[in-house]
């Protein structure tokens, strides 16, 4: 198989990395890629929203499916482009990326189909007294998203209802543009959150990936500003058979029921973004592709050939393959550009990467300058991924391997999974 991967971060190079592994893969492409993922494939110079330019390499090059690695694409209605044209898009349709384009119509789809989440309500400016009136009513914090897409930052957490009120307030009046035309406000869920992700065939058959937690705060202990991500680890201890079945039941059929009666079409990966209330999952958020960086640790306890799997799946028919699951915990930590989340310098030369040799370095914000250097191009740099017999195993691999790569200004958390480590020696 021919196959055409979008994106260019550290998730699209572990789905390159577990592609590639497929006996069934002729040639992968990956567009834009970045500095490490052609040693997987050949990087294409193409915007993954540039849809004619897709469709024109998509024939020259005889792709037989086309992997969407992150929301945007998705949103705008890929598959919808290439629907009725010979390549598989393994990917949900417009409507069905509406779980994640659209936080109001998320909600509303789960409050539909019964599926646990917290009290809601949208406003637009028109509302926006009766806005302000729904947060008196809640307790604090308070939160406030944006309801479309804001890149990872249209979701603000606050503890004082003044500021929750002026923070309504400009967010309608266009601090995240249109994407907060509408905003959702909804109670404040306290627990453990994490990530589960499910690979359905749009016709009813589904399997469930590893179940991973991700951090996304810059600091130690889970202080600061929010990031993209700077670790993930898989399996995480309290996501066992009686919580996972509670998932299942409650939770990925109710979703992919809904989905079958509302018509709408979905061949990919669905993120459930999950909260832990005294043993009660609850959904904090949907997103219709993997997760980054928790793909960099989940792709590691992948034991099935991911390829076949999603080909089944955007063919519209997993049967009865499998996903095994490696007994093995996987962690990846991310190495960040010194003043992310923040302005940060780029183009500073990475040296030492070609010494790892116990973790895998997943390129995500790297490039290759005109003299052959790899540098970094972006806050989040490399996400390290190892595997071990347990946390502290992998989490040692990993740690290692970073003081091995060096890059003016590099900063990595050094608790990643301490917390599930803690929860592990209670149990």
């Amino acid at each position: 198989m021919n196959i055409l991967l979008l994106g260019s971060g550290g998730r699209e190079s572990a789905l390159a990395w577990k592609i590639a592994e497929s006996p069934l893969l002729t040639k992968l492409y990956i567009a834009p890629g970045n500095g490490g993922t052609s040693r997987y494939g050949t990087n294409v110079a193409l915007s993954p929203l540039d849809f004619q330019a897709i469709e024109r390499f998509v024939n020259d090059n005889k792709i037989d499916m086309i992997v969407v690695g992150n929301e945007d694409p998705l949103v705008a209605g890929i598959y919808d482009w290439f629907e009725d044209k010979p390549v598989k898009v393994c990917g949900p349709s417009k409507a069905g990326a509406a779980l994640e384009g659209s936080k109001d119509f998320a909600k509303r789809f789960m409050l539909a189909n019964g599926i646990p989440t917290a009290r809601y309500r949208s406003f637009t400016a028109e509302t926006l007294k009766e806005g302000k009136e729904f947060l008196a009513t809640l307790k604090a914090p308070y939160v406030l998203k944006a309801d479309g897409l804001a890149a990872g930052k249209g979701v603000l957490i606050i503890d004082s209802l003044d500021e929750a009120c002026t923070a309504l307030e400009e967010m309608l009046g266009g601090m995240f543009g249109k994407s907060s035309a509408t905003v959702v406000i909804e109670e404040f869920l306290s627990g453990i959150e994490c990530s589960v992700f499910v690979l359905t065939d749009g016709a009813g058959g589904y399997r469930i990936l590893p179940v991973a937690k991700d951090y996304k705060r810059i600091g130690e202990g889970d202080t600061g500003l929010n990031t993209g991500g700077m670790g993930a680890v898989s399996p995480v201890v309290f996501a066992d058979d009686e919580f996972m079945k509670k998932v299942e039941s409650r939770i990925i059929r109710p979703t992919i029921d809904g989905l079958a009666k509302e018509g709408i079409t979905y061949r990919g990966f669905i993120f459930l973004g999950l909260i832990n209330v005294g043993g009660e999952p609850m959904v904090i958020e949907y997103n219709v592709r993997m997760g980054d960086p928790e793909t960099e640790a989940v792709m590691l306890r992948v034991d099935s050939d991911l390829l076949q799997l999603m080909d089944a799946a955007a063919s519209g028919n997993l049967g009865d393959l499998e996903l095994r699951h490696s007994p093995l915990t996987a962690v990846t930590v991310m190495m960040v550009s010194g003043g992310y989340p923040g302005s940060y310098p780029k183009g500073k030369k990475i040296t030492g990467i070609e010494d790892v040799t116990e973790s895998i370095p997943f390129h995500a914000g790297t490039a290759v300058d005109s003299e052959g250097n790899l540098v970094t191009s972006g806050g989040r740099v490399i996400s390290v991924s190892s595997t071990g017999t347990d946390v502290a195993d992998a989490l040692a691999k990993s740690y290692r391997s970073i003081d091995k790569i060096g890059f003016e200004g590099k900063y990595s958390r050094t608790d990643i999974g301490r917390d599930l480590m803690a929860l592990a020696e209670r149990k």
